[in-house]
């Protein structure tokens, strides 16, 4: 039988100041990884050994006694009934700002320390080693051993998403106190890269999805402008590739092959700059990336692609301001059942109306011209329009909608599930039912004239939304009733 061999952790302190509690998080956790780190490279230089290298996550856990209420405004920051909480922590140094400010409403909520010390969850050898360039993990039997003999791997049957689904079962009586415990984040901070090529060091709090690489040029110049004028507050930009820039005229390579999801990220000091993500189009991209973003809590996230526009009196270029949502992509259907209403948060409809507003220089009434405020049907048949068009026609119509995509419905739907702000602001590039399809020479006009306009009115709400105080904007809306404390 193998001898376990693990380090020597510091055993469970309690905290009342954040900062120190999170230190001592980041302590663990670089110790653990490290073990892990060197272990691994031990046994890939000398060969198997006669031992199993286990290392385990970092745990935050608070206990209360008092059913006394907390202030009834606040939607995060405390936990809904008394108890035991805790969760895993994974990558610390990443979370440092978000990890302080949660742990420092807990002890001001509940006037109770937290406790720091090593969980009983392993942290499996392929996330320890990620952070690290020089150590890769070979696929299985291509290093001559079995792997999970001497190593934890990643669990699937216990990386889900049963607290953010509401389906889960505490453990011995202990409630979870985040969305995410750290074997879900570590999953999902390993796909981001490889989807977006950027690492998630680089994502801002503020995201914008677009279904078309067109948008990119003009992000780009955006940021580049950005990053002449020095009141700005912005400070970089950054590439697929992690590429990084400083200054308006420093050269951005083009990859010679771009990811699934090219992802742009125009950066500020504290992180509340802008990523732009390109999902393509389809409604798994939406929720793949969705998905995987979430984890890093983004404040908000807003879709600004192209639609058909479904009424007679649209043209090519209007925008359409989502407030309800027909959703026809199935691909939440089992995470977030379609009975499931998915609201229009009024701090985003408001964002984005005025920065409509400004951009076109309409107001009130004639705003009208230029936008209109309904249903976004969201569908996962790119061609619908080839089948028999009496039941998606009727269906169309009885829901009130007045644009269709492929996107916008599962990125909002998962904002909802996921607790994370968002919205829609489409602009119409076809009219399908109307005779208007889009061909070659109608898109090249469209584009030139339109794109820029849109992008504008997209960065222009992210900076709105960037002024409003976190419990404004993370309102009660999007929260349930058992809820975790962590944001």
């Amino acid at each position: 039988m193998s001898t376990l061999k693990t380090p020597n952790t510091p055993a469970p302190t309690e905290f009342t100041d954040p900062l120190a509690a999170v230190a001592r998080l980041e302590e663990l956790y670089t110790q653990a990884t490290t073990f892990l780190c060197e272990s691994f490279s031990d046994v890939l230089a000398t060969g198997p050994a006669d031992a199993f290298f286990r290392a385990y996550y970092p745990e935050i856990r608070i206990t209360t006694t008092s059913y006394t209420q907390i202030d009834t405004r606040l939607s995060f920051g405390h936990v809904a009934n008394p108890g035991t909480h805790a969760t895993t922590i994974t990558r610390p140094d990443l979370f440092r700002a978000y990890l302080t400010q949660q742990i420092a409403l807990l002890i001001q909520n509940h006037g109770q320390p937290v406790t720091i010390g090593a969980s009983t969850t392993p942290i499996p050898v392929h996330f320890a080693v990620a952070a690290n360039p020089n150590i890769t993990v070979p696929q299985e039997g291509a290093a001559g051993f079995t792997l999970r003999d001497m190593f934890d791997v990643p669990d699937l049957s216990t990386t889900n998403d049963d607290i953010v689904n509401g389906t889960h079962v505490p453990e011995n009586g202990t409630g979870p106190l985040a969305l995410f415990t750290a074997q879900r984040i570590d999953y999902s901070l390993a796909r981001l890269s490889h989807y977006t090529a950027t690492d998630a060091e680089h994502f801002q709090n503020h995201v914008l999805f677009t279904n078309y690489q067109f948008y990119v040029s003009e992000f780009e110049a955006y940021a580049r402008a950005q990053l002449g004028d020095p009141d700005s507050g912005y400070t970089s930009f950054v590439s697929t590739g992690n590429m990084e820039i400083t200054t308006p005229e420093a050269p951005l390579e083009t990859p010679a092959k771009l990811p699934q999801m090219p992802t742009y990220h125009l950066k500020r000091r504290d992180g509340s700059g802008i990523t732009l993500v390109n999902i393509g189009v389809g409604p798994s991209n939406a929720k793949t990336a969705t998905d995987h973003i979430a984890v890093l809590r983004p404040h908000a996230w807003l879709m600004v692609g192209h639609c058909a526009g479904l009424r007679n009196t649209q043209a090519l270029g209007d925008f359409v301001l989502a407030h309800a949502y027909l959703r026809e992509d199935h691909v939440l259907d089992d995470d977030l059942p379609v009975w499931v209403p998915i609201p229009a948060l009024a701090e985003i409809q408001i964002a984005l109306e005025q920065a409509v507003a400004e951009v076109t220089e309409l107001r009130g009434y004639d705003l009208k011209r230029v936008m209109r405020t309904g249903t976004v049907a969201t569908i996962d048949n790119r061609n619908w329009e080839l089948r028999d068009q009496s039941g998606p026609v009727q269906r169309l119509s009885q829901s009130r909608a007045v644009a269709l995509d492929m996107e916008s419905a599962t990125i909002a739907a998962n904002g909802f599930r996921f607790r994370v702000p968002y919205g829609t602001l489409l602009c119409v590039s076809d009219k399908p039912l109307h005779g208007e399809l889009k061909l070659p020479g109608m898109a090249s006009e469209f584009y030139t004239t339109q794109v820029n306009r849109h992008l504008n009115i997209g960065i222009r709400a992210m900076e709105a939304l960037r002024g409003m105080p976190l419990e404004r904007i993370h309102s009660r809306k999007l929260r349930s009733f058992d809820e975790t404390a962590f944001l």
